[in-house]
């Protein structure tokens, strides 16, 4: 009996697959949770750079005159917060972050000539339903709470 020479390749295609098989999928999830991840720190930064412009705008129309008396007004409070949330003082146009309220920025006078501008963030993640396919569970929460704080003399 004569014996046919096989391709030594054509063994291994079958085993390629398989690693394939079991490899993409994981690669899949490091490529979407660092996407994720980069898109947390973008968020965070948008709110951070919103706040501070916040805290210079209040900085800058907190002195009442000559008087050395910083007063926070309601106008000033709101033109603060729509500053932050929609990069205008003058109301309603689209946030800067979706989902982000003129309610989650606070404005404070805290005293010694400082005013602090605060604004918190619910980031919510886009893993969830791909983490429950994996687990075969409830979708897992990946809501994260950005939060940004200034501080700033004012002028």
């Amino acid at each position: 009996m004569t014996r046919i020479a096989q391709n030594p390749m054509a063994r291994h295609r079958g085993a390629v697959l398989v690693e394939m098989v079991l490899v993409t999928p994981i690669l899949l999830f490091v490529m979407l949770a660092t996407a994720e991840v980069t898109r947390g720190f973008v968020d965070h930064n948008t709110l951070t750079k919103a706040v501070r412009n916040g805290a210079r705008y209040v900085a800058a129309n907190a002195y009442q005159g000559t008087t050395g008396i910083i007063i926070v007004s309601a106008t000033l409070r709101t033109e603060t917060q729509n500053l932050v949330v929609y990069g205008n003082t003058g109301g309603p146009g689209t946030p800067v972050l979706s989902g982000l309220l003129p309610a989650d920025v606070t404005v404070t006078d805290i005293g010694a000539n400082n005013v602090e501008v605060s604004a918190s963030h619910a980031f919510s993640g886009m893993l969830g339903p791909v983490l429950r396919s994996f687990h075969g569970g409830p979708d897992i929460s990946l809501v994260v709470n950005l939060q940004a704080t200034v501080t700033m003399r004012a002028l």
